[in-house]
């Protein structure tokens, strides 16, 4: 299996209907929109759904677990975006725009959101899979930064309640910096529990008791 069949896709799209009945710019739509999969297809990619940008969107993916969401929208982009970036909130994933909509004013607003990619005119099939390929690294290089920056600033936060347990030992029992470390840290070592852990449990304890 390569790389692209394992990867499990979801299109979302609006519901365009290519028909004899349909206006020139509606089967033009249709028609971008079919090509789209087809080269996803052609590529080996897994698409598993199409589905609308609506109010049930979360849940729809929520039950898929898609590892990629392909947004193939025109002008109404930001609103579909929106839906996807709302439906993926708890759930982060790459997200690839295509659109031939001219307009790139809110190409900024759409990459803070976290898509991944955001292309304009870029449905030639022989220049999918490099844009899912770097979306995909891109995507997994941002996650490992957030990573990065969530550990940093849990560590900040748990110094910050060792030194406020820390000081409440010595204020209370009268113990020096040191002792009042070393206290905390054979608690920790004794109950089998991280040293932030044992701290914020006598703080909690301390408020309970006034």
């Amino acid at each position: 299996m390569t790389p692209s069949q394992s990867l499990r896709l979801v299109v979302i799209a609006p519901d365009l209907v290519e028909s004899v009945t349909a206006d020139a710019h509606a089967r033009e739509l249709a028609e971008r929109s079919r090509q789209l999969r087809i080269g996803l297809l052609e590529n080996g990619y897994n698409i598993v759904a199409v589905l609308p940008a609506d109010t049930f969107l979360d849940e729809r993916l929520a039950q898929l677990q898609p590892d990629m969401i392909i947004v193939d929208a025109e002008s109404e982009a930001r609103d579909c975006l929106e839906h996807v970036v709302m439906a993926t909130r708890d759930a982060r994933r790459p997200i690839v725009l295509f659109t031939n909509d001219n307009d790139t004013s809110h190409v900024r607003d759409a990459v803070a959101a976290g898509v991944s990619a955001y292309i304009v005119a870029g449905l030639s099939p022989d220049r999918i899979r490099p844009i899912l390929d770097v979306a995909i690294a891109r995507f997994e290089h941002e996650e490992g930064l957030r990573r990065e920056l969530a550990n940093v600033k849990n560590e900040l936060h748990q110094r910050k309640i060792i030194e406020r347990a820390k000081g409440l030992l010595m204020q209370r029992q009268g113990l020096s910096e040191q002792v009042a470390y070393e206290k905390l840290r054979k608690a920790a070592m004794d109950k089998g529990l991280r040293l932030g852990e044992v701290a914020q449990r006598m703080l909690d304890l301390a408020d309970l008791l006034g």
